[in-house]
């Protein structure tokens, strides 16, 4: 059995960080694939971002959604590692080197992420959030910092996207 929040002054409840570690990381990990594409580098992404989490945590763990800081600290860090891969692979191929392929995972995950890699960085966020995380456009919203019109849009979009995507993988 968890921890009640601790409370503190001014009446505001911070949740224990162990706590909030077991609860958020494999979450983090999930959301850090989808955005940077990778499983290898997923986890270091969250533990990147927990690990800010922990260093800023008598401010983070004051917030009404600590949670929603976090995930907009994991989608920076994972769009970061995903621009110094993109930059790493363009290198190489003007070396006349090729990347190492990922070790595929389960199939079905694997179609499913590799349609979410096609879309856009912000379309791929706003799916995890939703459809991963089950979270509201008002959440994705607030988590991407971004309009909930906007949020809406992504998801929009990005659903057309995968139904196009997924779709054409079923017709071969």
């Amino acid at each position: 059995m968890p921890a009640p929040p601790r409370a503190v002054s001014g009446g505001k409840q911070v949740v224990d960080y162990e706590e909030f570690y077991r609860r958020e990381f494999g979450r983090m990990v999930t959301l850090a694939c989808a955005v940077s594409g990778s499983w290898l580098t997923a986890e270091d992404v969250a533990q990147d971002a927990l690990l800010q989490a922990r260093q800023n945590w008598d401010r983070v763990g004051r917030y009404d959604q600590p949670g929603a800081w976090l995930r907009r600290v994991t989608i920076q860090l994972a769009s970061k590692r995903l621009r110094r891969a993109r930059v790493e692979a363009a290198a190489l191929l003007r070396l006349g080197s090729t990347p190492t392929p990922l070790p595929p995972g389960p199939e079905e995950v694997e179609t499913v992420l590799a349609a979410i890699r096609q879309l856009p960085r912000q379309q791929r966020a706003a799916v995890v959030l939703a459809y991963l995380e089950d979270r509201s456009v008002r959440e994705v919203a607030e988590i991407m910092g971004c309009a909930e019109g906007t949020a809406k849009a992504h998801l929009f979009k990005a659903r057309a996207s995968l139904a196009r995507i997924l779709g054409e993988g079923d017709q071969r």
